[in-house]
């Protein structure tokens, strides 16, 4: 694994990487694996290290580097990624060069070459002194949530100088409510929740902003094991199904797959909100013949022989956003550099995740108990898109099983806007563009991805053909007063 420590860089004794130089327990048994250590074992260790507050960062990081200031943290990143571009990522040449001729004559030699200093002053004044650091974000225990998780033991947020709690929150509404309470600076959210929000469904009105997609794909139908003979939605009726909120795309794409079947959501099906992490017991106790849900908890299912897996929701829309990373107009406003600098972490942190040569790596750094609490092998399906489904005796080969794409499409949130006036959840009259362009800062988005070296797309708005049928962005109302089944 290659998570990146803030420990001194000119000292020989720290490892800037946790890799196989560090001396946790964690990575002594990483070290050892192949001499027989069972992924049971080494997912006990993941556990023991969760409690105990062992984050899966750096040794330096596990013995908690102090710093004065916001200003000092990130003086360290800056000097950290210097030498480590000196010595191309290197940490064993770094430390070898260090105990040769010592960290002083290192530091001089760059300081005659390179102005340091100038460099700090720079990097500080391009990006405006942080007017809070230490933060705190939100997050639901899913695989949709990679980039916001992963991002802390990986070191993308102290990147920027940002000191981030990220805390395991029980469900939506919960994490609604802290967002709108103050006890959250920025959170994990579906791609729902935002619009929602700001137009005052399900809460009180409060101007939010989506500045970065979480994931796209990334979710599936789940059914019990005793429905194996139902694969047919028609077949559905009286079944009890669990979402994780109304405002979400689970619940949208479960509404749109049955409906497209001939299925009244409202009247031929239940559809009960559970938390994610509460819907496999849900299933095993026979409370739910099923649930559209973010992973793990479809391949949880399968991992525990109490379900199987119905379809991907990638096959129904394929590409379609699921969670995202949103905050308050009102944190974006007065912590402007705050907020650019833990936009940045994010939008990286997400390209990051987009790589499949990295999948395996945020597999481990996520599973422990302190973050998604799953076994590895059940994140890594997911991930990896390699997975059983409970059903064929095969593995199946689906690398964009989930993916990771940061821009927030005004499109996607016109789409969302349709669905939630054809299921009631708003009504009248909708200036679809103009909230979808207020909530989905795509313009930031894309001036974010250019500072960093990604490629945004060259417009905001897109067609899409979902179960064979077109959505015209430019038509929301014909679109929806297409649909057969709708309510109103």
């Amino acid at each position: 694994m290659t998570m990146k420590s803030l420990a001194n860089p000119f000292d020989a004794s720290n490892s800037l990487t946790h890799t196989q130089g560090c001396s946790c327990e964690l990575c002594k048994a990483e070290a050892s694996s192949a001499q027989g250590l069972s992924d049971r074992d080494r997912q006990v260790l993941l556990e023991k290290q969760a409690e105990q507050g062992h984050s899966h960062s750096t040794a330096a990081q596990a013995a908690g580097p102090s710093f004065d200031s916001s200003e000092d943290m990130m003086d360290r990143v800056i000097e950290s990624a210097i030498v480590r571009g000196v010595f191309g990522h290197h940490d064993a040449s770094r430390r070898d060069f260090i105990r040769m001729v010592g960290g002083g004559t290192l530091a001089a030699v760059l300081g005659s070459v390179i102005p340091l200093d100038k460099v700090k002053a720079a990097v500080k004044e391009s990006m405006g002194p942080l007017e809070k650091s230490k933060l705190k974000v939100g997050f639901v225990p899913i695989t949709c949530a990679t980039p916001i998780i992963m991002a802390q033991p990986m070191g993308f947020y102290a990147k920027y100088g940002l000191d981030v709690d990220v805390i395991k929150t029980a469900g939506w509404a919960v994490a609604r409510d802290k967002s709108l309470n103050g006890e959250y600076d920025a959170s994990h959210m579906l791609t729902p929740m935002p619009l929602a929000m700001s137009l005052g469904a399900g809460s009180t009105a409060t101007p939010y902003i989506m500045p970065a997609v979480e994931n796209i794909n990334g979710q599936a139908i789940v059914l019990h094991n005793k429905h194996k003979d139902k694969r047919d939605p028609k077949q559905w009726k009286g079944f009890k199904f669990g979402v994780p909120f109304e405002y979400s795309m689970h619940n949208f794409l479960l509404r749109y797959y049955v409906a497209e079947h001939g299925i009244d959501p409202d009247q031929d099906i239940q559809i009960r909100v559970v938390p994610p992490p509460e819907m496999v017991a849900n299933l095993r106790a026979g409370n739910l013949d099923g649930y559209l849900s973010p992973d793990p908890f479809n391949q949880r299912a399968v991992y525990e022989k109490v379900g199987f897996i119905h379809m991907l929701t990638k096959d129904i829309w394929e590409g379609h956003p699921c969670c995202a990373f949103a905050c308050s107009q009102k944190f974006a406003t007065e912590m402007p550099n705050t907020y650019a600098a833990l936009f940045k972490a994010i939008v990286d942190a997400t390209h990051y995740s987009s790589k499949a040569e990295n999948r395996d790596e945020i597999a481990k750094a996520i599973a422990p108990k302190n973050y998604l609490n799953q076994p590895e092998i059940v994140v890594k399906q997911v991930l990896t898109g390699r997975y059983v489904d409970g059903l064929e005796a095969k593995v199946h080969d689906v690398p964009d099983r989930i993916d990771f794409d940061p821009f927030p499409w005004h499109s996607m949130a016109v789409w969302i806007l349709t669905q939630m006036k054809r299921w009631g959840y708003i009504n009248g009259e909708i200036d679809y563009r103009g909230i979808a362009e207020q909530v989905y800062v795509a313009a930031e988005t894309g001036k974010v991805m250019k500072e960093l070296g990604y490629q945004p797309p060259s417009s905001t708005y897109q067609n899409y053909t979902i179960m064979g049928k077109e959505f015209d962005y430019t038509k929301p109302e014909e679109y929806i007063n297409s649909f057969a089944i709708k309510r109103g």
